[in-house]
């Protein structure tokens, strides 16, 4: 079947990355081509007002995947965000769509996931072994680092001058989330059908969380350093500033990660896949001060 009559469907169209995905499709695409999934029809609001079909689905109730997956030809499975319960969650994504016959799921996973240290890594690893003994064709997006993961902590380092983590001098080559987006849309819009393909996804340009903090005084006109810690302080420091305890563990875990070089990639398959360089850093902090 053509690309052109291939309907796309984004699963967790609700969320950050999965809006961008859908809105890059919107400039690829007609929408009558688009379905994006949410789990409340408020969720979907924004997009249905721009002629995207919307779709009721709960990774955890297996008959609304049934029904919002019928007549799909390619599917985007953005991972949970219910750590400890992704791989019941994906196995009933991934079971739904074998049953829907759909041609191709691209799944978002992490960055060299087979072998990262990361805490993370353990569910996309049972993820992708679902999708192998799934039968279907699938695509494996290991997305790496949002950018975003990072700018979010500028208002707290503009305010006490320091940026806090537990990277050491590791190089971080993260990307913008509209990046990961525009692959993602990539992949579904692709006329080749790119099942049994897995791409490693970084950003472009690396930096050490010293380099972060330094583009971040530049740019302020507002000195801020960095702080290197421990991953227990990192991990108390974060909970002293009102993070969840599974967000603290998570970023604390991922801090001590990059200083292994987990975060780093510099295959440039990101920038190859979309066709244009990733979003650099200072474009990033750029947006997060005038935030």
């Amino acid at each position: 079947m053509p690309i052109s009559s291939t309907r796309l469907l984004v699963t967790g169209a609700g969320g950050q990355l999965g809006h961008l995905v859908v809105s890059r499709l919107l400039e690829l695409v007609p929408p009558s081509q688009i379905v994006a999934t949410v789990r409340n029809v408020e969720a979907g609001r924004s997009l249905a007002a721009r002629g995207v079909e919307i779709r009721i689905a709960d990774y955890t109730r297996s008959e609304t995947l049934d029904a919002a997956f019928a007549g799909i030809g390619r599917l985007l499975l953005i991972s949970s965000n219910a750590l400890g319960q992704r791989v019941a969650q994906h196995k009933n994504v991934i079971e739904a769509a074998k049953r829907a016959g759909v041609g191709l799921l691209a799944y978002t996973s992490l960055l060299r996931a087979d072998g990262s240290p990361l805490g993370l890594a353990g569910e996309h690893r049972e993820t992708e072994a679902l999708l192998r003994n799934s039968g279907l064709p699938f695509v494996l997006l290991r997305n790496g680092w949002y950018t975003e993961n990072y700018t979010a902590a500028v208002p707290t380092a503009l305010a006490h001058g320091v940026l806090i983590g537990g990277a050491g001098a590791g190089r971080i080559a993260s990307a913008a989330r509209a990046d990961y987006a525009a692959a993602a849309a990539a992949v579904l819009t692709a006329t080749e059908n790119l099942g049994g393909r897995t791409f490693e996804l970084a950003g472009d340009q690396s930096y050490t969380l010293t380099e972060l903090a330094a583009e971040i005084t530049r740019q302020s006109g507002r000195q801020v350093v960095y702080k290197n810690l421990s991953r227990a302080d990192h991990k108390a420091a974060l909970l002293g500033a009102g993070l969840p305890e599974p967000v603290a563990d998570l970023l604390s875990d991922s801090d001590a990660g990059a200083a292994k070089g987990a975060l780093f990639d510099d295959g440039r398959q990101l920038s190859t896949l979309i066709g244009r360089p990733t979003t650099p850093l200072a474009a990033s902090i750029t947006a997060a001060l005038k935030q």
